[in-house]
């Protein structure tokens, strides 16, 4: 029996999309279901282009009732997965899945990260401050923002002239080489 995964996602999903591509022709693990705040967001298209059943909730549902967990438990969700998802999750949902929520940053954790810090807000941060290097953080979730424990984290050198639009393909590039096969070996070593 495959595991399944949930995706979390607000916007594109790039990352999103990665992770459906490298899980299309596994036979243990599978995309089972993406889910998002956003109802306008690019995400779910690329969810059909996959034919992923998907899920939009609000606020209200999110955070003052358990029908996202139900919705999870009832389609016998193993892990889920944050691809640019904006939300803070609720500790419902991280005691309902201990260990079991992962997120990539778009930066060398401890630094960049907690609230507001995600897409350009993270990329304009690390120019700002004139890092040599630029990089990725996959976690585990937590209660806070970009606290919980590292599972990997790779770089990537800033040149001095590097646009932001180039400092994002960097760090885009990292996240799609290495998102997906982090998720596959800690999904490949939890029991169903």
């Amino acid at each position: 029996m495959k595991k399944r995964i949930a995706i979390f996602a607000s916007g594109s999903g790039s990352n999103a999309q990665k992770l459906m591509e490298h899980f299309k022709r596994s036979n243990e693990i599978e995309i089972s279901l993406v889910l998002t705040n956003n109802a306008e967001a690019y995400v779910l298209q690329r969810a059909d282009n996959f034919e992923i059943p998907t899920h939009i909730f609000d606020k209200n549902e999110f955070y003052k009732t358990d029908e996202v967990i139900e919705l999870l438990k009832n389609l016998e969700i193993d892990f889920i997965v944050l691809a640019g998802f904006l939300w803070l999750i609720p500790k419902s949902l991280i005691h309902a899945y201990p260990g079991r929520i992962v997120n990539i940053h778009p930066a060398i954790l401890p630094k960049f990260g907690g609230k507001g810090m995600y897409g350009d807000h993270v990329h304009n941060a690390v120019i700002a401050a004139g890092e040599p290097e630029g990089g990725i953080t996959i976690h585990y979730v937590n209660e806070n923002y970009d606290e919980g424990e590292y599972i990997y984290q790779a770089r990537y050198k800033i040149d001095k002239n590097d646009s932001l639009e180039m400092v994002k393909f960097k760090g885009q590039q990292l996240e799609h080489q290495h998102y997906p096969r982090i998720v596959e070996s800690i999904v490949k070593k939890i029991s169903k």
